[in-house]
């Protein structure tokens, strides 16, 4: 090909771009952070159910995940910190046969907004939540987070985390999540697996994707990038159907990977319908 001919080659198309918001771009994610790869998982986990894309929305927080929702082009809204949750239920229960998907952080999922998932969970609401987990927050100072490790140094925990970080595996299992799952944002084919499997079945599915926040947590903690690469490369182990109370984050022991729980139960539609709609028997007037 001659030097001319490459210079004029027509752009080719993104695999995503029919569902990417392009005039978004570029987007604000730093050098080194993991969400834009979640984020393309997600984006393809949403492809390969073949499910029109006319059927979908996504909800997002406050956060640098909750970018996310501004990103694609389907349906999507940016809500208040810690909100993501509630609004997603108010769609579902408005249009039960919408596909709705919270893509968020650990500081908006599971801080602000911790009651509102357990509760989600205890109805077993019929959504898809995706938790990119960085074990801080990242877009408001990196102050120390409800998943920041013990003895991590944060703005708000300049010498170490005196407190222990929450299983947010064992959180969603407590509270009555039916679908759970956890892989970093390394493992792209398992977690795009994973994204398309929890749409495609009812019920609260948690998906938890460790990945790296470079600015506020690997430069506090002197890390680089590439070294939490490594540790979720090296220091992680695949164990479907663990027990989730093992599953807390420890690299030194090593991190859990795989899906946990996958269990049918009624979704919260099917109750409400139940008892306020009940189907009319045909015998009757």
């Amino acid at each position: 090909m001659t030097k001319s001919s490459t210079k004029h080659k027509r752009r080719e198309s993104h695999p995503l771009e029919d569902l990417i918001r392009t005039d978004r771009l570029p987007h604000i994610w730093c050098p080194g952070c993991g969400i834009g790869s979640v984020f393309a998982s997600c984006l393809t986990g949403i492809k390969n159910t073949g499910i029109d894309y006319r059927d979908f929305a996504m909800v997002s927080g406050i956060g640098c995940s909750g970018r996310g929702a501004g990103y694609i082009d389907i349906d999507s809204f940016h809500t208040t910190h810690g909100r993501a949750i509630p609004f997603a239920t108010g769609i579902k229960m408005a249009n039960p046969d919408i596909n709705v998907i919270v893509f968020s952080g650990d500081g908006d999922l599971f801080a602000i907004g911790g009651n509102h998932f357990i509760h989600a969970a205890r109805r077993n609401m019929d959504i898809t939540v995706i938790c990119v987990n960085n074990l801080i927050y990242g877009m408001t100072g990196g102050q120390v987070a409800a998943t920041t490790p013990y003895l991590a140094k944060s703005s708000t925990t300049a010498v170490g985390n005196p407190e222990t970080p929450f299983n947010l595996q064992l959180l969603a299992y407590a509270s009555g999540a039916t679908y759970t799952a956890r892989w970093t944002m390394l493992h792209t084919r398992d977690l795009t697996d994973a994204i398309e499997d929890a749409i495609n079945r009812k019920g609260f599915s948690f998906i938890e994707v460790l990945s790296p926040c470079p600015i506020n947590f690997g430069r506090r903690n002197k890390e680089k990038s590439i070294e939490t690469l490594r540790k979720y490369s090296e220091n992680t182990i695949i164990k479907n159907g663990a027990d989730p109370s093992e599953l807390d984050i420890d690299f030194d022991k090593g991190i859990i990977l795989g899906k946990f729980i996958d269990i049918d139960k009624p979704t919260h539609d099917e109750k409400y319908k139940k008892i306020y709609w009940p189907e009319k028997d045909p015998g009757e007037d």
